[in-house]
């Protein structure tokens, strides 16, 4: 298997979205990921053990991409072996009444994973300059000050918004929490097959929404917004990576891959050692438990 070089999948200056991949060769073949991601997530849990035990940085992995571009199986996959009490995970919906009370960010910020935990985003806050910018009808509903009509939305408004994001990935980066940012990238190709396995397979009828359809209409559209928001906010603090999705096993090894990697680099993470006095009488308690 090829090595994962995570600056291949890294943003660091700007992209073109139709020219970036969405298939990659690891020269493995599915058995082997399988083996590698058990490998890798096996090695994450217990990083995760360690920065529990720690308590001064949480980790936030955020997810986006097209419909069916992988994001729950994906969660399902590389967070198996994790102590369930050690990562959890919000899907954003529609925005509810109360949501929509607060600025578009407040419900994000409250499901923040506290110092020890990974807090998996499944969408995230991206999403408000992703589908509010295909649908700016929607930003009508949050009932802002000065946005009266669609007339009222324009660029330097969008230019905000990217300005808030940032400064709020700052702070909490600033703060303790190690920022993931993934874009799955498949092609269109991809989605048109898998929307068709939603509908070929009883079990997955589920999965479907005529909405869908209507939504891939619009994937040009998409597709500007996710290269434009990417642009504007892979900061050295919290880097965007774009991962080939047209083969699942694929995106989940690199995405694995690529948060151990980056975790190692913290040099400070590591359990706490005993206080002195607790050290100096460990053999005192062994004798106390012994002759229990």
């Amino acid at each position: 298997m090829k090595d994962i070089n995570i600056e291949d999948f890294k943003v660091t200056e700007k992209i073109k979205i139709g020219d970036t991949n969405t298939r990659w060769d690891l020269n493995a073949s599915k058995k082997k990921l399988k083996k590698k991601l058990k490998d890798t997530r096996n090695d994450l849990g217990e990083l995760q053990d360690t920065l529990y035990a720690h308590g001064k940085y949480a980790v936030l992995v955020c997810l986006q991409g097209m419909d069916t571009a992988g994001k729950d199986s994906l969660i399902r996959e590389v967070f198996k072996d994790f102590n369930a009490r050690g990562v959890v995970v919000h899907s954003f919906k529609t925005p509810t009444v109360l949501e929509k009370r607060h600025d578009y960010l407040w419900r994000h910020y409250i499901a923040l994973p506290e110092r020890g935990k990974f807090g998996v985003f499944n969408r995230t806050h991206y999403e408000n300059v992703l589908v509010t910018r295909v649908h700016p009808d929607y930003i009508l509903g949050e009932n802002l000050p000065h946005i009266n009509n669609l007339e009222d939305i324009d660029n330097a408004f969008w230019e905000r918004r990217f300005q808030q994001i940032n400064d709020f990935e700052r702070i909490i980066q600033q703060n303790g929490t190690i920022i993931f940012k993934f874009f799955l990238n498949i092609s269109k190709d991809e989605q048109k097959d898998r929307q068709l396995r939603r509908l070929d397979k009883p079990n997955k009828n589920w999965k479907f929404s005529p909405g869908d359809l209507d939504e891939r209409d619009l994937w040009d559209k998409y597709q500007y917004c996710y290269e434009d928001a990417i642009n504007h906010t892979s900061k050295p603090h919290a880097p965007w990576y774009i991962i080939p999705s047209d083969d699942k096993n694929t995106a989940r090894v690199i995405t694995a891959e690529i948060m151990l990697q980056e975790l190692k680099k913290y040099k400070d993470i590591k359990e706490p050692e005993l206080d002195d006095d607790i050290k100096a009488k460990i053999s005192e308690y062994r004798e106390r438990l012994k002759n229990d």
